[in-house]
């Protein structure tokens, strides 16, 4: 006798087989065998999707399929905590040397959110750094990104965004979860929620040195989505890359057989209590994170160890060399976590701080030494990705939550934020290398041409991965939300 794997019930023995099986009895015509194969063929399909959707009610990480075909299979997103500014780093505009100094009258948005004046007088800021041409394409850039520069032809410049939020906690939540206020899933619990996990053994979202600050940990948060896809911090903004960890990934106080013992008993004590408390989805996700817990405890180490990397490799990502070395360690964990599985990498260059990394009120000139210290791990991390064939199904976003004015603040020396007209660029990933879509004034103050809200490339980047953001929901409270509410159109001219 053997048993049914799951219902432990008694069958039949099977019948053994002749080895000539096949030819012993009545011969098929090749029609009949036909027939017979094709059913053959849907039972199993059936068994195949039946078993899918088995998996994903056990386990609900476990990889579903995208609504359509994607052009990529992970994101990558440097993030750029501050705002960097689009003026001086992407966005060539000659008309701020050409007015430099000259009073001008601009529509504030900081002062509209305040007071409802629609405009007022500003001294026109040129950029202290010169900008050139760089690849076939000819794309301009500033000298503060040399080295990423290179890389032009690969890159899909936007150079018209807006956003919701002036001051940084807003537009920080709707850069990562498309609400200014409302508690509401990031972008990369959407994304594991919509597809599930590629890897068993690491998280599906990690996102490498956040900050605790505008918004802190609702940006890599699932709200009220299941908790099993909400992201995984490794480090923080506040310490450096060489002690970035998960936390509490090993346990020097037990051997490893006493730690599977623990594990074998939670298990059973678990198992007991969903028994009694079917369908408690935080339930289930507190058993899912001790299993993924224990895998980490095995795999994890080895993904983290950047020791076996070559030296031309750290040498690439400017690792062993200041002012690079912590970004440059950080975006090579982006690479290792890609390659094993991680669906969704946010890497952050910033700090706990009152002001971000970026945030140049009245010390624009600032904004070199984070170019310096971000410039040539980005230009590694490009390179790298390229030559060990990923960039083709990694879609690396590079961007902060708004871009920066292109007169004085006070008439001082620095810019204040502006939501109005900025640029990010993507590269990889399904996008047209070498684009530039999109237009600010000459002043690169307001998106005037081919304007691309946050919500349109959110819905875009849900795209590429296959997933449409308009049937990508979640039933809650009554309703169905989804990461781009009720607005979103995706950007297909960006699209290869």
């Amino acid at each position: 006798m053997v048993y049914h794997p799951v219902a432990d019930q008694p069958l039949t023995q099977p019948p053994k087989l002749s080895r000539n099986c096949l030819t012993d009895g009545p011969r098929l015509t090749r029609r009949e065998a036909l027939a017979r194969g094709a059913c053959g063929f849907g039972a199993l399909a059936l068994a195949g999707l039946m078993a899918q959707r088995s998996d994903a009610a056990v386990n609900p990480l476990a990889a579903r399929p995208p609504h359509f075909t994607p052009r990529a299979k992970r994101i990558i997103f440097l993030f750029m905590q501050g705002g960097p500014s689009q003026v001086d780093t992407f966005d060539y505009k000659p008309s701020l040397a050409e007015y430099d100094g000259r009073q001008l009258s601009f529509a504030d948005a900081r002062l509209i959110a305040n007071t409802g004046q629609r405009e007022s007088s500003h001294r026109v800021l040129k950029s202290p750094w010169r900008f050139n041409q760089y690849g076939e394409s000819g794309r301009w850039a500033s000298e503060l990104f040399a080295e990423t520069a290179r890389h032009v032809d690969d890159l899909c410049f936007i150079h018209s965004l807006h956003t919701e939020g002036v001051a940084h906690g807003p537009a920080t939540l709707f850069l990562h979860c498309g609400t200014t206020n409302l508690i509401r899933p990031s972008l990369g619990s959407w994304v594991v929620y919509g597809l599930g996990s590629e890897c068993d053994n690491l998280p599906a979202f990690v996102s490498i040195a956040p900050s605790s600050g505008n918004g802190g940990p609702r940006n890599y948060g699932s709200a009220f989505l299941t908790a099993v896809f909400q992201g995984v911090p490794l480090g923080n903004a506040a310490a450096g890359a060489r002690e970035a960890t998960f936390q509490n990934l090993t346990n020097g106080s037990l051997p490893l057989d006493a730690q599977r013992r623990q594990l074998d008993l939670l298990r059973q004590l678990n198992a007991e209590q969903l028994a009694a408390r079917p369908g408690e989805s935080e339930f289930e996700a507190v058993i899912q994170s001790y299993e993924l817990a224990w895998r980490m405890q095995r795999h994890a180490p080895g993904v983290l160890d950047l020791s076996h990397e070559t030296a031309a490799t750290l040498d690439l990502y400017g690792i062993g060399r200041q002012p690079t070395d912590d970004f440059g360690r950080k975006c090579l964990l982006a690479r290792r976590l890609c390659e094993s599985g991680v669906r969704f990498v946010q890497v952050t260059y910033g700090d706990n701080t009152a002001n971000p990394a970026w945030d140049q009120h009245s010390n624009l000139p600032k904004h070199a030494d984070h170019a310096r210290a971000v410039d040539r791990p980005i230009a590694g991390l490009l390179a790298d990705l390229k030559a060990r064939g990923l960039l083709d199904d990694t879609l690396v976003w590079w961007g902060g939550e708004f871009g920066r004015t292109p007169y004085a603040e006070k008439n001082g020396t620095g810019r204040d934020h502006n939501p109005g007209g900025f640029t990010m660029w993507l590269a990889g990933g399904g996008v047209k290398p070498g684009m530039t879509f999109g237009a600010t004034d000459d002043f690169g103050h307001e998106a005037v041409r081919d304007k691309v809200h946050l919500r349109d490339l959110h819905a875009t980047l849900l795209h590429l991965l296959g997933l449409n953001h308009e049937a990508l929901t979640f039933r809650y409270a009554g309703r169905n939300f989804r990461l781009t509410d009720v607005a979103g159109r995706v950007v297909s001219d960006l699209i290869a």
